[in-house]
């Protein structure tokens, strides 16, 4: 009994130790779509799919908590009750068909819960909506739809802007010099191997279709806030899609091992009004030699 006193005492003085070091870092989480010290659940969701998937972790998680509470009940129970003290003579039975029926039928049915929502998120992710479909699921107005194009290279990603004409180039913003980073430095507005060079820029409640592609070896455009994961594969497009819920900046990494600089291929996604999502569209469109465009122009029809 000391003995477990002892050790229920160290583990809670753990637990508290870990409780106060995390506090300030929890403290400091933002809407900014990055992980933080001692993050201990998923990024806040930015997205419908994300919230979705979010909420799918806290089912599971309390099902396979209390999975392993009743095996756990059960093996103290049988511990207790059927050790060799209180049964000197063991039963002999080998057999029981209707407890042999109920351990095949219950997991089976607990698979099929688990499964269900599991194969609706999936075709959710998977299936590219229309606006009339999110407006439908989810009950949000978008305010267009778009397309962008991104492509991995060896170790940096491509964006085209097809509607507007603009492309541009994004490399490691802040990280080492052997990943050809630009800085070294981290700052708490830079984050390191997050931030790039050039972001993502897309404007609030709007569908983002994003086209994926590969000009070297198969690389992987992820943002965890947006619930988003897709393989850049050469030769071959393939298509994901988000509607951001909320401005700011919003943070990833390719998540395909594309060789020694995979490490250093950040990804980041600014959220941003559409007022300044145009001004936006004006500075890069003159940056490129291009004239100002309609607005209308810039999103394709709902």
């Amino acid at each position: 009994m000391t003995m477990f006193r002892k050790a229920a005492g160290a583990a809670a003085g753990f637990i508290a130790t870990m409780a106060v070091a995390a506090g300030p870092a929890l403290a400091q989480q933002t809407a900014t779509g990055a992980p933080y010290p001692w993050q201990m659940n998923f990024q806040a969701a930015a997205t419908p799919v994300m919230r979705e998937l979010t909420n799918f972790h806290t089912f599971l998680t309390w099902l396979i908590t209390a999975i392993s509470i009743f095996v756990l009940a059960l093996l103290l129970y049988i511990i207790y009750r059927f050790n060799a003290k209180s049964n000197p003579v063991p039963s002999k039975n080998s057999h029981n068909t209707l407890l042999e029926v109920i351990w095949t039928v219950v997991p089976v049915a607990i698979l099929v819960i688990m499964a269900i929502p599991s194969f609706r998120l999936l075709y959710k992710q998977d299936v590219v909506p229309d606006a009339a479909r999110v407006r439908e699921l989810y009950g949000i107005n978008v305010a267009g739809t778009m397309d962008i194009k991104a492509t991995g290279n060896q170790w940096f990603w491509s964006y085209q802007y097809p509607a507007s004409n603009i492309s541009f180039d994004s490399f490691c913003g802040v990280g080492p010099v052997e990943g050809a980073c630009f800085e070294q430095t981290a700052t708490p507005t830079k984050p390191r191997l997050l931030e790039t060079t050039e972001h993502v820029v897309v404007p609030v409640n709007t569908l983002v279709r994003v086209l994926t592609t590969a000009s070297d070896v198969i690389h992987a455009w992820a943002v965890p806030s947006f619930g988003v994961k897709i393989d850049a594969v050469p030769g071959r497009a393939n298509e994901t899609w988000f509607v951001a819920e909320k401005e700011g900046l919003f943070y990833g990494q390719c998540s395909e091992l594309c060789g020694q600089g995979h490490g250093f291929m950040p990804i980041t996604v600014e959220v941003v009004s559409k007022q300044r999502y145009d001004q936006w569209v004006t500075q890069k469109r003159a940056e490129l030699g291009l004239p100002p465009q309609d607005g209308n122009l810039r999103f394709a029809q709902n």
